[in-house]
C-alpha cells in the first residue's frame, strides 16, 4: 500500500478495529481515535501530507536520527508522539508500520474490558465467516 495522500491514509486507519475519525481541533486537522483515545492525527492543509504519531520513547529517538522526515511530535507531548511527513523518504512500510505501532500502544493503554469489547466483534466476525466457508 502507497501512502501518498489523505485518502488513502484514512482508509488505513479507519481499518484498524474500533477506529473512529474526528474533527476536535477544526476541519484541517483529521483525529483517529480507538475507544475515544487518540492514535494518529493528520493535518490535512500540509503539504506533503503530516501524521502524528504515538511512538515508544527509545524507538522515537531511533527514528528521528535514522530519517528526517521524522520529527519530534507538533503540538504533542515530544517524548511520546513523532510527526512523520510523508514526502518518500520515509519508506511506506515504515509508515505503515508506525500507524500500527501506534494503535497497538494506545490499545495496550486501555482497560482490559475495553480491550476486550473490541476483540470480542472482530472474533465472532472471524466465527461467522468461517461458518459461512465451512470451516468450523
Amino acid at each position: 500500500m502507497t501512502i501518498g495522500d489523505a485518502e488513502t491514509l484514512r482508509a488505513y486507519c479507519l481499518g484498524k478495529p474500533g477506529a473512529t475519525e474526528d474533527f476536535p481541533f477544526g476541519r484541517h486537522t483529521l483525529v483517529f481515535k480507538v475507544m475515544g483515545r487518540t492514535f494518529a492525527l493528520c493535518g490535512l492543509n500540509s503539504t506533503p501530507l503530516e501524521v502524528n504519531l504515538k511512538c515508544e520513547p527509545e524507538l522515537a529517538e531511533l527514528l528521528r536520527e535514522k530519517y528526517q522526515s521524522i520529527t519530534p511530535g507538533y503540538h504533542m507531548n515530544k517524548r511520546h508522539w513523532n510527526t512523520v511527513t510523508i514526502d518518500g523518504r520515509v519508506p511506506d512500510a515504515v509508515v505503515l508500520e508506525l500507524i500500527d505501532l501506534s494503535y497497538e500502544l494506545v490499545i495496550r493503554g486501555l482497560r482490559k474490558a475495553d480491550r476486550d469489547a473490541l476483540q470480542a466483534p472482530h472474533s465472532r466476525r472471524e466465527q461467522r465467516n468461517e461458518s459461512e466457508q465451512g470451516l468450523t
